[in-house]
């Protein structure tokens, strides 16, 4: 399950990325920058990556850019400066409210119980 959730959010993240070079803001609430395009085009490519290394590389994926997408909210929530987050990328409140969803979600998938297709497969190979 966790590979399959990590491949979506990858593709995501790689069409959001896009679309933001094109779209400021993205479906008019996210409001985005060339940084923000590429912190979101290189977590999707991460995603993908990390993905095709099956559910271990998937929930690895997800504890690291969990914790980055945390960090990044909290950042957003209390230091953001006349829209800027450390003077780096363009951030508005939605924005820090998606990050933390994306966020528990990435944590869920990576800290989460292994779905029990993917520990029986395991089980089974041991037998």
């Amino acid at each position: 399950m966790a590979k399959s959730i990590v491949m979506v959010l990858g593709v995501a993240f790689v069409l959001f990325g896009v679309l933001g070079f094109f779209n400021n803001p993205i479906l008019g609430v996210f409001e985005v920058d060339t940084v923000l395009n590429l912190v979101y085009l290189v977590s999707g490519a991460v995603a993908l990556f990390m993905s095709s290394f099956g559910e271990m590389g998937a929930r690895k994926f997800a504890k690291i850019f969990g914790l980055a997408y945390l960090l990044v909210a909290v950042l957003g929530f209390v230091m953001v400066d006349d829209g800027m987050l450390l003077g780096l990328m363009v951030i508005n409140g939605a924005d820090n409210y998606l990050h933390m969803a994306l966020a528990l979600v990435l944590f869920w998938v990576g800290f989460g119980k292994p779905s029990s297709s993917a520990s029986t497969g395991s089980m089974g190979r041991q037998m």
